[in-house]
């Protein structure tokens, strides 16, 4: 993908560290191969990377660190 689907910025590939929230769960993860658009930001991630991120998020393996994350109620 050369261009951004919303504004039409150049969209460059990039690794990334990505929140994923599925139900009340929040997942990190890092390191995710995706195309990020210069202009607006947008991220798309590829058929690879989708798949990875869905079989963590539906088989739950063990994951490689565990951080604490705040949650604030406004």
């Amino acid at each position: 993908m050369e261009r951004c689907y919303f504004c039409k910025g150049k969209v460059m590939g990039r690794t990334i560290r990505h929140v994923h929230q599925w139900g009340e769960k929040v997942f990190i993860f890092k390191n995710v191969p995706a195309e990020v658009c210069s202009q607006c930001g947008e991220t798309y991630f590829g058929p690879e990377a989708l798949e990875k991120m869905d079989r963590v998020v539906t088989g739950l393996p063990e994951p490689e660190e565990i951080s604490p994350v705040p949650v604030y109620s406004l």
